[in-house]
């Protein structure tokens, strides 16, 4: 269910703008795969961009991981989402994800693109 919605989304995207996955992104994909070269076939360099987390996307994740501890939150380190919201805020990205809660408590600027 998740797949196709998630393919269906990721086309419509790619006909107005450029796919971006930075380190994140790929390391998270990357538990479905055996093999970098497979991993790399599914998200191709004509269709996907490459971009590094930048420095001042860290620093904003930390702080938002802050302020997701003081509220109670139980993870003890930095999860995957704060890095990938964060990045998204510092470039002015669009996020798609099924699960928007985050991104809108603690990255409220970040345009969201859900089910």
């Amino acid at each position: 269910m998740w797949y196709e919605w998630s393919a269906t989304a990721l086309e419509s995207v790619a006909e107005e703008s450029a796919l971006i996955v930075n380190p994140i992104i790929f390391a998270e994909i990357s538990a479905s795969f055996l093999k970098l070269e497979d991993l790399e076939k599914v998200l191709p360099l004509d269709l996907y961009k490459r971009e590094p987390l930048p420095y001042n996307a860290a620093f904003l994740a930390g702080r938002a991981f802050v302020k997701y501890k003081r509220r109670g939150g139980s993870k003890t380190s930095p999860m995957p989402d704060f890095y990938i919201g964060a990045h998204a805020e510092v470039a002015n990205l669009r996020v798609l994800t099924r699960d928007p809660r985050r991104f809108r408590m603690y990255f409220p600027k970040v345009e969201l693109i859900t089910p």
